[in-house]
């Protein structure tokens, strides 16, 4: 990082803008996620969305869109993909015909035992400790969580 910024009503160098680097390693995390995920047949987003269905199956199309913050007209077609690769199955629920519920099938449950090839590449490929990735992890959720967080101003 360079030094603050003399003049606070100038933008910073762009070095220093907290964004490039997080849009930057997201980019190069999916790029070495890519490799694996591609001898799995299967793209970043429909492996986040298997992650919550291994977490816990038969959601609400709703549900998995919240999660993944993303809205649900986003993830009907990447919904159709896996069910048309086999992975899932969505369905009508009987208590509420509005809401589509999503249900793993074989293939998708399947999937798991071999899914965790992912994250053992990224692994090997940045070179942390496991007590390295956690920190980290939770700093950004940190970081997340407060730029989710009602400002004081919206507060009152």
């Amino acid at each position: 990082m360079t030094k603050r910024n003399p003049k606070p009503d100038l933008p910073p160098p762009l070095d220093d803008h907290i964004c490039l680097w997080i849009y930057g390693t997201n980019l190069e995390i999916q790029r070495i996620h890519k490799v694996v995920l591609d001898e799995l047949g299967i793209t970043y987003a429909q492996y986040l969305v298997l992650n919550l269905l291994w977490e816990r199956d038969n959601r609400p199309v709703g549900e998995l869109a919240a999660q993944l913050r993303l809205e649900t007209s986003t993830m009907t077609p990447l919904l159709k993909r896996l069910e048309a690769g086999g992975y899932l199955t969505r369905i009508r629920n009987p208590e509420d015909e509005r809401q589509v519920m999503i249900a793993l099938l074989d293939k998708g449950r399947d999937l798991r035992n071999v899914a965790g090839r992912v994250s053992a590449n990224l692994a090997a490929r940045i070179g942390m400790s496991e007590e390295e990735l956690h920190q980290l992890n939770e700093s950004i959720r940190k970081l997340h969580d407060r730029l989710i967080a009602p400002a004081p101003e919206e507060e009152e």
